[in-house]
């Protein structure tokens, strides 16, 4: 006959302070076994390029990134944690992204963000994908972060394709048709190209003349001399800001004056002022607000927080981004709540509609399990007086 025993009042109490503080432990380990995360800490890493020619495209994103997240912190952080943001360069070199990549697995971080350049993004997409590890927010519009969809890269920016389409209807509707394109030798000279003649298809159109130049390079000499004895009425020019300051330079000094483009990748603020007057009369689309419109909400607070924290920093569009950006996995970080996992944060973000992050009744976040390009609004700005400005209808003159 089985024994049976009877739990008196004491031992059912034990019984169940054990059963609590188990399920304590066990919730405890749970959070430890997530990789990055912590009671306290969320870990973030961005990979971006921190020294050289184009390091202020990674160092400005980084510094308005830590703006926001060092605001975030000084409120309690997210549900508790606060948000460690560690940032390496890849020195814009696809050659060294499995090495910066590898570092953000070795140092444990959870989540990557703030990532600069298309040529290497389209190495660590894969990496991303292969090893599910969430990267929220890329300065590239590259369509290869959106089609098809990549379910752990999430961007808020909108793309290339966006961009290199208005440009082209802005000068289509000037009656400007013969249009030439200036690119790199690489995915992000690719990716504006494919951009560029998809645009033009839509008129029944092509580039009256390609030319390309080695990335990383400043000899763009030979490129503009090819497209310039086609005579074209407008030349997009693609690169960061050193090589198109380069190409605007020879362009000036020759007195050849098509109507230039360029996409917001280029770093407008570092593009002007490395090529002061022959960046006149340029135009740049914008995915972004200016970071001068202190009537945006979002916009005034990320100036004010650039002040109180980097006092003698410049704010630019690509601090900006980074700002925005910020919010944006801030926002899914909280809704994926407490128990926080990667699966978790991807869900969160999925769930994120028509999300008002203060930046105009243009710009409202969506993403979806079938859409991961947050915002698909674009600003053309014209280069008037040393500042970019809003492009208004009558500032576009046709040139024949």
């Amino acid at each position: 006959m089985m024994k049976g025993y009877f739990l008196g009042p004491n031992a059912r109490g034990s019984r169940g302070v054990a059963a609590a503080l188990w399920i304590l432990f066990t919730a405890s380990w749970l959070r430890a076994q997530v990789t990055g995360v912590s009671d306290h800490e969320i870990v973030i890493g961005s990979c971006s390029v921190l020294d050289g020619r184009v390091s202020q495209l990674g160092r400005q994103l980084v510094m308005g990134a830590t703006a926001y997240f060092d605001m975030v912190n000084e409120s309690g952080g997210v549900n508790g944690r606060k948000i460690v943001l560690r940032a390496y360069d890849d020195d814009y070199d696809p050659d060294r992204v499995p090495a910066c990549f590898g570092r953000l697995l070795d140092d444990k971080v959870f989540a990557g963000a703030f990532f600069v350049g298309t040529p290497t993004a389209a190495r660590y997409v894969p990496l991303a994908e292969a090893r599910h590890f969430p990267i929220v927010g890329l300065f590239t519009g590259a369509e290869c972060l959106y089609t098809p969809l990549k379910r752990y890269v999430l961007n808020a920016r909108a793309s290339y394709r966006d961009e290199t389409r208005m440009q082209i209807d802005i000068l289509w509707a000037r009656g400007l048709r013969r249009i030439a394109i200036i690119y790199p030798d690489d995915a992000f000279g690719l990716a504006v190209l494919d951009g560029v003649k998809a645009a033009l298809k839509k008129h029944g159109s092509a580039p009256a003349a390609t030319a390309h130049y080695v990335r990383k390079s400043a000899l763009v000499a030979e490129a503009v001399e090819a497209v310039r004895r086609v005579d074209p009425q407008a030349v997009v020019l693609v690169g960061p800001y050193g090589p198109v300051a380069a190409m605007l330079r020879k362009a000036a000094k020759e007195s050849w004056a098509p109507q230039f483009l360029s996409v917001s990748f280029v770093g407008t603020d570092e593009l002007i002022r490395e090529a002061g007057a022959a960046a006149e009369g340029m135009i740049i689309t914008q995915v972004l607000p200016p970071p001068s419109a202190v009537d945006v909400p979002t916009v005034a607070l990320y100036r004010k927080q650039m002040a109180l924290r980097f006092p003698d920093a410049e704010l630019g569009y690509v601090g900006l981004e980074g700002f925005v950006d910020a919010m944006v996995l801030v926002e899914g970080l909280k809704r994926a709540g407490k128990n926080l996992t990667r699966e978790k944060l991807i869900t969160a973000l999925e769930s994120m509609h028509d999300v008002d992050l203060g930046l105009g009744p243009d710009l409202k976040l969506s993403f979806s399990p079938s859409d991961h390009k947050g915002f698909h609004t674009v600003f053309a700005t014209l280069v008037h007086g040393g500042v970019a400005v809003p492009l208004k209808g009558r500032q576009l003159l046709a040139r024949k």
